[in-house]
């Protein structure tokens, strides 16, 4: 070569790039799954969590959405979803402010809409296609939402007879409601103090105060959502599902609404359909306040493999995780462990005041850390698996409207 010419470029494959280039050309996950956008050290950057599971890649399919507003974390979860369904999947979304109306209408569906006093119900106690002990399942749900109602755990003697209750509540049908199981609270039957040696009006007192706090679901300032049997022709079957509660955002309850809904939609999991299913939980915080709340969630998330589901948490900082509870409890430790469960994490920019949290709660060096207050919008750590990539969701033009949450910050008065 001449000195001082140029040499011509030379062109390679992304393979020969590698072998080139170690440090620099990330081999990325591949090309199977959905496009999220430019692996800023490599070149595209492709997602799929069943696609990975079943290459051994992953052993979770759940993943924990982790950004401040306006870092573009809900523009990740719209487009994401809505070019899953170009591979088959299904999407239902808890939706605490409305905020998926867009993506709604994009495919031609309607959000469910939950209005205290309105006229859609659904019974988080219904009894779905799932296998599997389903007295149970209505129990530790009954005592999620009895706790966290009351803010403390269930004595034995409350646990017990909620137990009694809905067991006398399912000896008359299959599916009962809230109303139903409230009443066998209030007056429970002699056969059921019978089966704990008690009279009807101990057992009547031990549920009072469980009874009376359900009964807010169903009488009180949140009636008219969980009250009854589920509304019929809601189609569960619908590519995509999304619960609205932004009636209920500003509730002091919305942890136990939001729970309510999510278990709704699990009553609904199937394991003869083969369809792969993306839950998003929004504003996830509001669930993970609440210790009982907390547990239901945890043990939710064990059964996403046994389904087919893709469990996708959203907060907005790392810190959301320990400020569920006093430092060590027990609340404390559920919401982290959500992290065992969630094998994907993707992180948004943090404020500096959340570095050293996140580097001790997600494992991340500290070159990582300190890469979380410089990350400039869009741009997300994704930690999958033991492998780490910095990304750039790239929006595409006609996603836009699907995204678009700065309109009335930014639109003429």
């Amino acid at each position: 070569m001449t000195l001082g010419l140029v040499p011509p470029p030379h062109r390679v494959t992304t393979a020969q790039l590698q072998a080139a280039y170690p440090f620099v050309a990330e081999g990325g996950l591949g090309t199977r799954g959905a496009y999220i956008g430019r692996d800023l050290f490599g070149g595209a950057f492709a997602f799929d969590p069943w696609e990975l599971y079943a290459a051994g890649r992953l052993t979770s399919p759940n993943v924990l959405v982790i950004g401040q507003i306006g870092r573009g974390k809900s523009a990740l979860i719209k487009t994401w979803v809505w070019r899953e369904l170009v591979f088959g999947r299904h999407v239902w979304i808890v939706d605490p402010k409305g905020e998926y109306d867009a993506l709604a209408r994009a495919c031609g569906i309607t959000p469910i809409q939950l209005v205290p006093g309105g006229s859609v119900r659904l019974n988080p106690l219904d009894a779905g296609p799932q296998p599997g002990d389903l007295l149970r399942r209505q129990t530790e749900l009954l005592v999620s939402l009895a706790a966290a109602s009351l803010g403390r755990p269930l004595t034995p003697r409350e646990r017990a007879a909620t137990e009694l209750a809905l067991a006398a509540a399912s000896s008359r049908v299959r599916c009962p409601t809230l109303p139903e199981v409230v009443d066998a609270l209030l007056v429970p039957t002699p056969q059921a103090a019978r089966e704990i040696h008690t009279d009807v009006v101990s057992l009547a007192a031990d549920g009072r105060e469980v009874a009376l706090e359900l009964r807010r679901l169903v009488e009180g300032d949140l009636r008219g959502m969980f009250d009854g049997p589920t509304t019929p022709g809601i189609d569960l079957d619908a590519p995509v599902v999304v619960l609205d509660l932004r009636a209920l955002y500003g509730s002091a309850a919305l942890g136990i609404l939001m729970t309510c809904a999510t278990a709704w939609l699990q009553s609904a999991f199937r394991t003869s359909d083969q369809v792969r299913r993306l839950v998003v939980v929004d504003e996830a915080w509001a669930v993970l306040s609440d210790l009982a709340i907390a547990r239901w969630l945890r043990s939710s998330f064990k059964l996403s493999r046994a389904f087919g589901v893709a469990n996708v948490t959203v907060l907005h900082r790392v810190s959301d995780l320990a400020a569920a509870g006093a430092e060590g409890s027990e609340q404390v430790r559920l919401a982290q462990g959500l992290l065992a469960d969630a094998e994907t994490r993707v992180v948004y920019g943090q404020p500096p005041g959340e570095v050293e949290r996140a580097k001790e709660l997600l494992g991340l060096t500290t070159t990582e850390a300190e890469l979380l207050p410089r990350l400039p919008r869009g741009v997300a750590l994704w930690k999958v698996g033991m492998r780490s990539f910095l990304v750039q969701h790239q929006l595409g033009r006609l996603e836009a409207p699907l995204v678009d949450t700065d309109a009335r910050m930014v639109s003429p008065g």
